[in-house]
């Protein structure tokens, strides 16, 4: 079974904040752990000896004390992958990924704070992370008031051999059982390489919508932090990804998945040979405001053995999933952008021709699931679609000014920006500034995740369109008007004596 009961981790949630010379004084008073603090419980998974002590530390530091002990940590040496990685780990072994949302945003958000924190200037670059840490003890405290759950130590004993693993997983995640599957995938994670793992996963994680695409995201930020921390960890984050990806069952949610694999076998063979043609974007976004799941399916399949190239209809997905967020700024349209992220995320990286073809078509069919939720809670205001949304007269003067009137008129500050981007305005400069807002306004997961998915998918979008991106994202970015974080000055404070 993947939970268990466990030792208590936590000691003495709660209480103050430290700030200023308290903080200088919490470090000099930090004293050893006690041997019951760093006793081995067998019943638990257990992390590489290099990634173990930092994730215990993580798990038994109070709140309250948590980022000056980071800090400490750091000017002790401590490389910021395995801090990042201790993190993540934590939450691995402490939050459970069931739904694969909520709390559980605490570990899928250290992807998009990492990819956010690559760019940003040396003074913001360790903010992302502080938040993190933070929210994670919060998850963790809720986890524990949830029933306390924790990842078990794998039983080694039923581990299929190498020779077996990949079969006995296909077969286990086929029929949904979950004790075959968590031993099957930690033999696969001892004999196989990553790319070979990731490929056998990615069809489970695109399998439904289940979690408004959260399995999806999920299983492409635990490939993206991998990337970054080593991919010998690999084992215990896969069990956790498993563990999610089994959620729910086999529901009608999975429904677009079986359909639109026959679909793909449909496509000619030489779908990836096709050409760009911006009017198959704009006829695609049109369609996919009305398209059933199958429709929305159907209607790439059929542009692809038109011979359009799959950029074209990426184009169009995109740009659907940002007009649903300009209609209603709420969680469900959100994650029409952040799973279809995680879809684009997979067809990137698979080398696998089936499992390219049935991401494309997901996100097509997803896209209707997520517009349908957005109607079924009675909120889809009459607003200009995204491709007859109309720039401002005047270019603002400085991209500052689209941030300060954000607050006021996210219609405006669109209509801005559109006018800003149409006109040669730099893309760095507006996500220089949105992101610095993110790391100082931002309070919740949901605030770095968008940021993330919307940036990379600017990147990888077509020019013609990337103006309509940036726009549609000022619909869930953050402010200047706003206020800060409240863990901003306590941020400060413990980085000032780095």
């Amino acid at each position: 079974m993947f939970p268990i009961d466990r030792r208590e981790f936590l000691r003495d949630l709660g209480g103050t904040l430290v700030t200023g010379s308290a903080a200088w004084c919490s470090l000099n008073s930090l004293t050893s752990a006690r041997a019951e603090d760093v006793a081995i419980d067998p019943t638990i998974v257990q992390f590489r000896s290099e990634m173990e002590g930092v994730v215990r530390w993580i798990e038994q530091a109070p709140r309250e004390k948590i980022l000056e002990q980071a800090v400490e940590k750091l000017k002790n040496g401590l490389p910021y992958r395995q801090l990042v990685g201790g993190l993540f780990l934590a939450g691995i072994r402490n939050i459970k990924p069931r739904p694969v949302g909520f709390k559980f945003h605490a570990v899928m958000v250290m992807g998009a704070a990492h990819q956010l924190s690559l760019d940003a200037s040396q003074a913001d670059r360790l903010l992302p992370f502080f938040w993190a840490l933070d929210n994670f003890k919060g998850a963790q405290a809720q986890d524990v008031k949830e029933g306390d759950w924790t990842l078990s130590a794998v039983r080694d004993a039923e581990v299929p051999s190498a020779s077996q693993s990949r079969a006995r997983f296909i077969e286990a995640m086929d029929r949904w059982d979950e004790a075959a599957a968590d031993v099957s995938i930690a033999g696969l994670c001892r004999s196989a390489s990553s790319t070979e793992v990731m490929e056998i996963v990615w069809p489970y994680a695109i399998r439904d919508w289940q979690n408004i695409g959260h399995k999806a995201i999920f299983a492409a930020c635990a490939g993206r932090t991998l990337d970054l921390i080593g991919w010998e960890h690999a084992e215990p984050v896969m069990r956790s990804l498993v563990y999610g990806l089994l959620n729910g069952g086999n529901t009608d949610s999975a429904a677009p998945y079986d359909k639109n694999r026959e679909l793909a076998g449909k496509i000619r063979g030489d779908w990836m040979d096709g050409k760009p043609d911006p009017d198959v974007t704009r006829s695609m976004v049109q369609s996919l405001r009305v398209a059933t799941t199958e429709e929305a399916a159907q209607a790439v399949v059929t542009q692809l053995n038109r011979g359009v190239a799959a950029s074209s209809l990426w184009d169009a997905i995109l740009l659907a999933a940002g007009e649903l967020l300009m209609r209603e700024q709420a969680i469900v349209p959100l994650h029409a952008t952040t799973a279809t992220n995680a879809l684009f995320f997979i067809f990137r990286q698979s080398g696998n021709d089936s499992t390219r073809r049935v991401a494309l078509l997901q996100a097509a069919s997803w896209i209707a699931l997520f517009r349908e939720g957005t109607r079924q809670r009675g909120r889809f205001p009459d607003k200009p679609n995204i491709d007859a949304f109309q720039p401002s007269d005047a270019v603002p003067p400085s991209i500052e000014a689209v941030f300060d009137g954000l607050r006021q008129n996210r219609d405006t500050a669109a209509a801005q920006v559109l006018a800003y981007s149409r006109h040669g305005g730099d893309p760095a400069r507006f996500f220089d500034a949105a992101r610095h807002l993110i790391f100082t306004k931002g309070t919740d997961s949901h605030d770095f995740k968008f940021a993330a998915s919307a940036f990379e998918d600017f990147s990888y979008a077509s020019p013609a369109v990337r103006p309509q991106l940036m726009a549609a994202s000022v619909y869930y970015l953050r402010g200047a008007g706003e206020p800060d974080s409240p863990l901003l000055e306590r941020t400060k404070q413990a980085l000032a004596i780095l």
